[in-house]
């Protein structure tokens, strides 16, 4: 899920100053991580040790109350009662990775990740975004083929794969929703020849870059199997002692 991680932290500098060419710096001073990491870790922490996931986001919430959250999602943060608000914004999907990573059955991976979206993000599209998210992320690191996973996230989840980064840039603007997120990330991915071509391509369509560039590294660590070690070595750096510190516990338990 480092991938994820990763894409978050260098996307997070181009999300109000969107990059014009693929020739951007990755890391900057100002590069942190976001809600997207939080969350992300928040749910491999429920995943490692337990609990459910409303608990999850609350505590890691207040710990990193500054992250950039959705009004929305401070709002469900700081209730009493913690109810779904009937989201189908793009946070459903960007903090699901670690699912892709942790189990070992599809239909298991798609039923969690329901599990973790519906508990803010209950709307059909929340769901499905974070569901297609996880499922491409299972059959990247299953071995799938960029065909087979297309095909899939197509005839599973009715979105359009058709077209290509160079036919979406042009009208592509900021869209919180999955249903403008999700679809554009996964074909960054497609389109890309290694990791960090995946991260500069998700980027590069601009819009909600720190989110884009974080479901579009989730899945592209699972199919290349590998992070160039100075993005490692950078993302680990952007990371405090906890939250390194469950992605190593989770890196140890889940590979």
């Amino acid at each position: 899920m480092i991938g994820s991680i990763a894409g978050d932290i260098i996307g997070s500098v181009y999300e109000h100053e969107n990059a014009t060419t693929l020739d951007f710096p990755l890391f900057r001073p100002s590069s942190r991580f976001t809600d997207d990491t939080v969350l992300t870790v928040a749910v491999a922490d429920c995943l490692l040790n337990g609990g459910n996931y409303s608990e999850k986001f609350e505590s890691f919430y207040y710990r990193y109350p500054n992250a950039g959250y959705g009004a929305k999602f401070h709002d469900w943060a700081g209730s009493r009662e913690h109810k779904p608000y009937n989201s189908w914004g793009n946070g459903s999907a960007m903090r699901v990775a670690p699912i892709g990573y942790a189990l070992n059955d599809l239909q298991l991976v798609l039923d969690e990740a329901k599990k973790s979206a519906e508990v803010t993000h209950d709307h059909p599209e929340g769901i499905k975004g974070a569901q297609a998210v996880a499922a491409a992320i299972f059959m990247a690191r299953s071995g799938k083929s960029k065909s087979d996973i297309k095909k899939f996230v197509e005839s599973v989840f009715a979105y359009d794969l058709s077209r290509t980064l160079a036919q979406i840039k042009p009208t592509y603007q900021f869209d919180l929703s999955c249903q403008r997120t999700v679809p554009q990330a996964i074909t960054a991915f497609l389109e890309s020849s290694d990791f960090e071509d995946a991260i500069r391509k998700a980027i590069y369509l601009g819009g909600d870059s720190d989110t884009l560039a974080c479901i579009t590294g989730g899945i592209a660590e699972a199919f290349y199997k590998k992070i160039p070690e100075p993005i490692l070595e950078q993302t680990f750096k952007k990371l405090d002692e906890e939250l390194s510190g469950v992605v190593w516990k989770f890196a140890a338990k889940f590979g």
